[in-house]
């Protein structure tokens, strides 16, 4: 396997061997600069071969990674350091530098020969941010264990195996992103990492690379659904395309599959737990996340009383596993995370009684309108079926009536108004469900992963509570 290509990145390709030697010898320089076992190193890199390298030379020596995004500005980094406190920095961003010494990934890496004692499976591994929608980024602890786990667990939901062929579009500092590097390296597959999500570059990759399994995140599948020309490229070497990380926009699947002939495969996880639920291969679904994959347990509960609901009920998902996170950064943080030994995911959504999964929103972006619950998602879906309409998103804002009204921010091309988008909800959802405003924006504030910043929406596009 050593002298397979593990890794692509433009026009230079790795094999095992050469990455391996690259990784101890940067290995060997981080020992020199003084990284120990225990201690944490802040990663802050753009999409590069010299950040998977670096991942493992931190891992060889015994230090846990912090993972911090090369998007961040000089607030989100000084945040992230706080909480974490690392000893030493790794990567390409002027802005870590400023802010602590940095080993720079700009200087060549000399190959090394080291061979390191292989860390505790306790010990921690790798620390990444969650998505922060709500408020401030927590660092969510994975130890070797844990990710290790997860490992696994994403290996036998994909049915991934040595010849499967993947590539890396998304942010590696985000868990999807370094999930996947590390799946396709320990499985032997094949690899090429991007240096940023580029849609026709991507599509052109599939075609030539013969890619067999490609992750879309919802601002992907929307690209792909909204492409002029994707009848022209040949994607017939994928096995299947993955989405998550948000829930499945039905119409947006089914226009991308019905012009490729390529099927779907959603799944589900989160930074703190990564893979919690995946449809099957064959006879995948699109309203359902699947069922939980081999290794985790889930349950769901009353988000009033807290006890176990019976089968069809919407309540709040919890789930238990090996790969589950090892604790928060803040500490006092984690408490909270928990309920009986189960992690509290904030996710609303219900069991079958055959066991699939389905996610109706977050717990906290549920929208409170005379007494009634209402999904953002739900009322997403319906907008999404409008052909003008290309993103949207919903919140709530203060209402002195109802205690919260909706409000829908929608991204159009073509004509519609306002009132024929409340109108196409009314003759679908219950009329309580109808936004009571509708505002058209030139864009829907995204995380790289396809999760809506709502609080961003909120501030730009909200009303204050007296208005």
């Amino acid at each position: 396997m050593n002298d397979r290509i593990a890794l692509s990145f433009d026009d230079r390709h790795y094999t095992h061997a050469e990455l391996d030697a690259l990784t101890a010898g940067l290995a060997e320089t981080l020992t020199e600069r003084g990284v120990r076992q225990g201690d944490r190193v802040a990663l802050m890199s753009s999409n590069r071969p010299e950040f998977v390298v670096a991942v493992g030379a931190i891992w060889l020596t015994g230090a846990a990674v912090v993972l911090l995004s090369p998007a961040w500005k000089r607030d989100d980094v000084r945040h992230a350091l706080a909480v974490t406190r690392p000893a030493h920095a790794v990567g390409d961003q002027p802005v870590l530098a400023e802010a602590m010494p940095m080993l720079s990934l700009d200087r060549p890496i000399a190959p090394g020969s080291t061979s390191f004692a292989p860390p505790a499976p306790e010990s921690d591994a790798v620390l990444v941010f969650s998505s922060g929608t709500t408020g401030l980024p927590k660092a969510v602890r994975h130890t070797h264990a844990s990710f290790d786990a997860a490992v696994r667990h994403w290996r036998t939901a994909l049915g991934f195996g040595a010849e499967d062929r993947i590539q890396i579009v998304t942010p590696p500092s985000h868990i999807l992103g370094l999930l996947n590097i590390v799946l396709a390296l320990r499985t032997g597959a094949w690899v090429r990492l991007h240096r940023r999500f580029e849609l026709d570059r991507m599509l052109r990759h599939i075609e030539a690379d013969r890619i067999t399994v490609e992750m879309a995140v919802a601002p992907i599948a929307l690209a792909l659904a909204a492409h002029p020309d994707l009848e022209s490229y040949d994607l017939s070497s994928l096995r299947y395309i993955m989405w998550g990380a948000t829930p499945v926009t039905a119409s947006v699947a089914e226009t991308v599959t019905r012009r490729t002939g390529v099927g779907w495969v959603p799944a589900y996880g989160a930074s703190e737990l990564p893979v919690i639920a995946c449809n099957p291969l064959d006879g995948a679904r699109l309203d359902s996340v699947g069922r939980p994959v081999p290794g985790v347990e889930i349950r769901v509960v009353s988000t009033i009383t807290g006890a176990e609901v019976e089968p069809g009920e919407i309540g709040e998902i919890q789930a238990r596993s090996p790969s589950l996170m090892a604790g928060y950064l803040p500490e006092e943080s984690t408490a909270a995370a928990y309920a009986d030994g189960w992690y509290r995911t904030g996710d609303v959504g219900y069991l079958d009684s055959d066991g699939w999964l389905r996610i109706t929103d977050r717990l906290k972006e549920m929208i409170k309108v005379r007494g009634f619950q209402v999904a953002p998602a739900e009322v997403e879906s319906v907008l999404h079926s409008h052909p003008a309409v290309l993103d949207c998103a919903v919140f709530g804002e203060p209402d002195a009536a109802d205690g919260e009204q909706i409000v829908a921010a929608v991204l159009v091309d073509g004509a519609v108004t306002a009132e024929e988008l409340v109108d196409l909800v009314g003759t679908r959802l219950a009329s309580y469900k109808r936004p009571r405003r509708v505002v058209f924006v030139p864009e829907i504030p995204r995380l790289p992963s396809g999760k809506v910043l709502r609080r961003e929406l909120k501030e730009r596009h909200g009303r204050p509570a007296d208005l």
